[in-house]
Parts: C-alpha cells; sequence; structure tokens
C-alpha cells in the first residue's frame, strides 16, 4: 500500500470537519500498517456467511443453539469495559451483536476494540438472544475483520450534507440514507413489475443497438462517437423505435425493451442526458388499445410500488403536495380540448384562421420554422395546460408537425393517433399509432432533413433503410414509449431525477 499517495494533501484550507476526516484517515492508516506487522491480513479472502441480519431475527428461537455467521458493515460501536456492542448492516437489515471478553478471549476483544471502527466490514459467528430490552442480538463466539474502512462515514442522522458528494460518491449516500435506499429498491421492483405484466401479455423482451449510424425514433439532439476500425461516425441511441419497429416487420408482432437513451441536451430536475426508457410495439391494436393497456399496467405498478415501499392505500400516491389518485379512470382529452378548457376559450380561437391572433394575444413567441398551427397549438399547451395536469391525463390527437413517426387519424389529417400521459404535471409516457405509409413517411423523413438543414439540431436525417424496412409492409401497429426516472420519481415522491439514478450525469471535476 502506497500511504503517502492515500494521505496525499488537498490543500490547508479546510474546515474543522475536514481536519477531523483527515486526522481520522491517518488513525486508520496507522491501523492497517501495524495489522500488517502483526501478520493480519486488513482485506482478507472471504469468510463462510449462513444467514442474513433479518433471517437471524426472522428465524429466532429462544434458548436455540443454533450457531449464526453472519457480515455486515459496522454503523455503531459501544463499548462497556469488558463487553461491546455493535450494529452490523447487511443488504437485508441491520443486526445487534454482543462482544463479551470473557467468551471471546482477552486477544480478540483487545483487537476489536483496538482495530474495529465504524464503517468496517466484520464476519461475526455466534448464537441468538434477546437483550433486556427485547433485541435479538448474536452473542460473539469468533469474529473476524473483512474489509477495513479507511476513512469515516457521514453521520447517521443527518447524512451526507453536500448535495454534490451524494450524487459523485453515491455509495456513501447509500450507507448514510435509508431513504435513498429505498428509492432504488422501488425502482427495481417499478422495473420488475412492468417486465412482469408486459410478458405476461405476451410480449417478447428484446435487445436494439446502442450505436446507430442514424439518429432517429424522436425529435433530440445526439451525441456523436467515432468507430476507427470502421472509420465512420456512430449516434448513441436517442431511442430505439425505429429498430423494434423493424422487429414488428420481421414477424415479431409483440416487442419490448428497457433501455438506455442519450440525449445531448439541458440537464435539469426532470432532464438527465442518459436516461431509461421502456418501449412497446403491439401488432394490429391502435392508440386507444394502447391506452387502455398503459392504464391498467400502470395501476398494477402503482400497487406493486406501494407493497414495495409499505405505502399508500388504495392505489393514492402523494406526490409533494399532491396526491395522485391512479385508482379512477384517467381523463383523456385532445390537445385542442385541453388548450379550450384551460385557455377558457373557443374551438374558433384556436382554429387554422383565427390561431394567430389567439397566440399573440398570450404573448407567446415561436421559435423560427416553428410557425405551423400545429406548432402553434403546442406552444399554447405548453405554456397553459401541462403544469395543470396533476392527476393522470391523457392528451390525444398531437398535431402532425410535431409527430413525424405517428399515423393521422382516419377523420383529421392535421392530428395524430398520438397520445402522452401527463401525471404531476410531467409528461410520463407517449403512445401513437405507427405510421406504417413508407411514402407518406419518405415524405416526412425529407421535410425533417430540410429542417435540419436550416438549423434544426433536433429534426430527423432522412432513414432510407427504414422506409425500406416499411417498404416490406409494417402492420397497423400501435407503440409506447415511457421514462422509468420519471415514472420513478412519482412514485417515490422525488422531485429530481438525480435522486432516483443511482450515478446521474455531472459536470467532471477538475
Amino acid at each position: 500500500m502506497d500511504n503517502e499517495n492515500i494521505n496525499e494533501s488537498n490543500g490547508s484550507n479546510r474546515s474543522s470537519d475536514e481536519t477531523q476526516a483527515l486526522n481520522e484517515h491517518e488513525i486508520r492508516l496507522k491501523k492497517v500498517k501495524e495489522l500488517r506487522e502483526s501478520g493480519v491480513e486488513p482485506w482478507p479472502y472471504r469468510e463462510n456467511v449462513t444467514a442474513t441480519c433479518n433471517q437471524v431475527k426472522d428465524e429466532f428461537v429462544p434458548d436455540s443453539e443454533k450457531l449464526y455467521s453472519v457480515a455486515g458493515r459496522i454503523k455503531t460501536i459501544r463499548l462497556h469495559g469488558k463487553t461491546g456492542f455493535c450494529t452490523i448492516q447487511d443488504r437485508s437489515g441491520t443486526l445487534q451483536v454482543y462482544v463479551k471478553k470473557d467468551l471471546v478471549g482477552d486477544k480478540v476483544f483487545d483487537f476489536f476494540k483496538d482495530y474495529v471502527d465504524i464503517g468496517d466490514f466484520v464476519w461475526f459467528s455466534g448464537k441468538a438472544f434477546k437483550t433486556k430490552t427485547e433485541e435479538i442480538t448474536i452473542k460473539v463466539e469468533h469474529l473476524k475483520l473483512l474489509s477495513k474502512c479507511l476513512h469515516p462515514l457521514p453521520e447517521k442522522f443527518h447524512g451526507i450534507a453536500d448535495i454534490e458528494i451524494k450524487y459523485r460518491q453515491r455509495y456513501l449516500d447509500l450507507i448514510s440514507s435509508p431513504e435513498s435506499v429505498q428509492k432504488f429498491k422501488t425502482r427495481s421492483a417499478i422495473i420488475r413489475s412492468l417486465r412482469a405484466y408486459l410478458d405476461g401479455h405476451d410480449f417478447m423482451e428484446v435487445e436494439t443497438p446502442m450505436l446507430h449510424p442514424i439518429p432517429g425514433g424522436a425529435a433530440a439532439r445526439p451525441f456523436i462517437t467515432h468507430h476507427n476500425t470502421l472509420d465512420s461516425d456512430f449516434y448513441l441511441k436517442i431511442a430505439p423505435e425505429l429498430y423494434l419497429k423493424r422487429l414488428v416487420v420481421g414477424g415479431l408482432e409483440r416487442v419490448y425493451e428497457i433501455n438506455r437513451s442519450f440525449r445531448n441536451e439541458g440537464i435539469s430536475t426532470k432532464h438527465n442526458p442518459e436516461f431509461t426508457t421502456l418501449e412497446y410495439y403491439a401488432a394490429h391494436e391502435d392508440y386507444i388499445f394502447a391506452m387502455n393497456f398503459l392504464e391498467q399496467m400502470l395501476k398494477k405498478v402503482v400497487q406493486d410500488s406501494c407493497e414495495a415501499q409499505s405505502s399508500c392505500e388504495a392505489l393514492v400516491v402523494k406526490y409533494g403536495e399532491h396526491s395522485i389518485d391512479f385508482s379512477k379512470s384517467f381523463e383523456r382529452l385532445s390537445m385542442e380540448e385541453s388548450v379550450i378548457k384551460y385557455c377558457k376559450c373557443s374551438k374558433d380561437d384556436v382554429s387554422e384562421k383565427t390561431i394567430d391572433a389567439f397566440v399573440a394575444s398570450k404573448n407567446i413567441k415561436l421559435e423560427k420554422g416553428k410557425d405551423s398551427w400545429g406548432h402553434k397549438l403546442v406552444a399554447l399547451f405548453d405554456e397553459f395546460v401541462e403544469h395543470f395536469l396533476i392527476q393522470p391525463t391523457f392528451i390525444t390527437d398531437y398535431p402532425v408537425a410535431i409527430s413525424p413517426l405517428a399515423k393521422r387519424t382516419e377523420d383529421n389529417p392535421n392530428v395524430t393517433a398520438r397520445f402522452e400521459l401527463f401525471v404531476a404535471g410531467m409528461a410520463v409516457a407517449n403512445g401513437f399509432n405507427e405510421l406504417n405509409d413508407p411514402f407518406d413517411q419518405s415524405e416526412r423523413f425529407k421535410k425533417q432533413a430540410k429542417a435540419k438543414e436550416a438549423g434544426d439540431v433536433e429534426a430527423h436525417h432522412y432513414d432510407a433503410d427504414f422506409v425500406l424496412a416499411l417498404e416490406h409492409a409494417l402492420p397497423p401497429t400501435v407503440g409506447v414509449g415511457m421514462g422509468i426516472d420519471r415514472l420513478t420519481m412519482l412514485l417515490t415522491d422525488t422531485t429530481s431525477i438525480k435522486d432516483v439514478i443511482l450515478f446521474p450525469t455531472l459536470k467532471i471535476k477538475k
């Protein structure tokens, strides 16, 4: 071990807490040196563990002679003369252990007293008993240091005060915050529930490429990388949509992917450049089916999430100051209807002939090149509607101008058979009847390519290979994409996406 490198100073302008931590670090380094000089390895191979902390408590029988071997991180230590109590934590929970000098011997007890610190991983073997305060405890007969922790841990009652450390050193957050651990356990339960529901409805899980020769499937700015051997630029996946639809063309009529996508865009409490989505496609169904299916699937996921957290009743989830009720039927409004409802205007106000005056009256400025009726309607929706959609609400019939991959509705060529699900003012899912007319798709790609040439960095490229796939016949198909991160935020009462992503994207520390 290179103690000089480990102990290198970061400067003299330290707070008292930093100084104390540095002193503690030096003390622990000294202990490592002494242990090795005495022939004790601070990071030995392993020891056999026969039970988790919770298993010991669940299986407890008074006066049992069963011998348990447990291991965990030391969270607390309390020494009382010739005895000591400590709390250990493993993946299942916490457990108290009791170390008595008369039982383990002078040498082992002194080792425990002098060389075991909070944060260390220690193996203990002994029988379970109940203390006078009725706490199930292991009475230690043998113990062994498994891994020495060289730094003091965050104070357990206050956790990590520096939010930067919380995200950069997520392990410290998980060690010190049971709430953070629970969020990620709930996230895992959400994904498990989604997967089980889709599997149970004859969907096949697949994997599509992360590196795309042409970015597509969403209006977004991609990350670009270069493959040296092929001497070609590739784009990190912004969405799996175009590959999943190729699979439906190939006869895999119900497919889904839980995938990582990447978008070279801003970072906020609701956006991270690297994020997780669920996308699924069903042949011979439409967006009405998709809304019904999504609603039922979410009710099941919310129920499973509540059970995982031991929280909420009757599918009512607390999110900030709101109580989100997933038990009721989700409201459904067309985008035009939602603008009329929340802007308190008439249908004539948002018609193609008069919408310009209405937009001007609301002081809305449109981006260059985005001046169609559809763009204007969406601008009104974004400004005056979205943040009011607290209870689960499907917004349907999106304008063609902002839906380059969606099929038009049968009765209105200006809008598509598309929906988005909003909850707590956030878009959680997006779905639509897939455009399967290769000629229409080719024309829309051409318009997108012109928009890109004009400076729209989020516009689609022309994807000739995908058009070729459509020429081989995509059956009537509906597709849905849902953000796993945002769904987890909703179901864990979390306001920042960084708190539900284990390692969020951060600025490189120099």
